[in-house]
């Protein structure tokens, strides 16, 4: 039975949980296609509330998204903020209290939650030790990996066929294609709702990959249903003008957006989905939509993960653990400050669910 999961007192859902079940891990759920969650995608996403990139608003985003650039907090800020985004681990028997009695289910973002941020993106590989941390608590509890990342590029990182591996920032989710303790092989692809959109992806690929040639350190790597321009390893001087470059290019794909992370920028087909709503497809696979015995854990350090994070906060149920050693503004209600202490988190959920099971 699991017993696990994040909460404070005052985040607390006051509703009477359903009794909890034992061994509903990785249950049976009927297939689902890929024209599911097309349906659920139709129409444009909402610009205002997704954080989509405006006219004039590029360079001062991608300085933004530099460590040198950001704000830092003063002691009194930092303590504040702190205050509002605990530590998950500093609060971990919280944690365990407000998960009891309810089925944990595991969401894990790839770069930065899982592997450290890198120069170069093809390095991001994360540790034997981190593998481990994963492979354990997919043991326990259903485990999805949710990234930015085409599925097959970060499945290649995780190597965990037990997991669900949700790529393009939960824009094609798949399921295990193994058989675990949980679940009987399950190989088929659960959702692809941006499958039109792979033709116009390729040719926008295409063409920021000749345009960025001529800026140093400028790199386009191909997400399947998603493009990211890495701007890390290019000098700032050189930003506006790489900035300008891509916006030019999208300005001729209108169902296309741009929007920005870690110093990358993101091309993403201009539909409702995103992350939050790969969280929402996967609990209801898993047959837990609606019900009030559920515990998500949702953790992540990116932009893209905030929309798993206010999907978290308006269910009422489980937590969203944001990992930054900086305060950043969040709907995540905790927070770890690098992969090593998502790591001692995921063990530490591990050994307790172990003793009380």
């Amino acid at each position: 039975m699991t017993n696990h999961a994040a909460f404070t007192a005052e985040d607390t859902v006051t509703a009477v949980a359903a009794p909890a079940q034992a061994a509903r891990h990785f249950s049976s759920f009927p297939p689902r296609r890929a024209r599911d969650c097309r349906k659920a995608a139709l129409g444009r996403m909402d610009l205002a509330a997704s954080g989509v990139l405006r006219a004039g608003s590029l360079l001062d985003s991608m300085k933004a998204s530099s460590p040198r650039h950001a704000k830092l907090a003063t002691g009194a800020d930092h303590e504040d903020w702190i205050e509002k985004h605990p530590s998950a681990l500093e609060w971990f028997e919280a944690v365990l209290a407000a998960a009891k009695g309810k089925q944990v289910v595991m969401f894990l973002d790839y770069d930065g939650t899982l592997s450290p941020i890198v120069e170069d993106p093809e390095s991001a590989v994360m540790t034997e030790d981190m593998r481990d941390a994963v492979r354990a608590v997919a043991q326990h509890f259903p485990t999805a990996i949710v990234s930015g990342r085409c599925r097959d590029k970060v499945f290649n990182f995780v190597k965990l066929e037990e997991l669900y591996y949700a790529g393009s920032h939960g824009m094609d989710i798949k399921g295990p294609t193994t058989v675990s303790n949980h679940k009987a092989k399950a190989d088929e692809v659960l959702c692809q709702p941006a499958i039109e959109f792979l033709p116009v992806i390729q040719e926008v690929y295409q063409t920021l990959t000749a345009k960025m040639q001529s800026i140093p350190g400028a790199t386009v790597e191909n997400n399947k249903f998603c493009l990211s321009v890495h701007f890390r390893c290019v000098a700032e001087e050189e930003w506006d003008g790489l900035g300008e470059e891509v916006r030019a290019v999208l300005d001729g794909y209108p169902d296309l957006c741009l929007t920005k992370g870690r110093k990358v920028l993101e091309i993403r087909p201009s539909i409702k989905w995103d992350k939050g709503n790969a969280l929402e497809f996967l609990l209801e696979s898993l047959g837990y939509a609606g019900r009030g015995d559920v515990f998500p854990i949702y953790i992540g350090d990116d932009r893209t993960d905030e929309d798993a994070f206010k999907v978290l906060r308006n269910m009422g149920q489980g937590i969203g653990i944001l990992v930054t050693k900086f305060p950043k503004e969040t709907s995540a209600s905790h927070s770890l400050r690098e992969p090593a202490e998502v790591k001692d988190f995921l063990r530490k959920l591990v050994k307790s669910n172990g003793m009380k099971g």
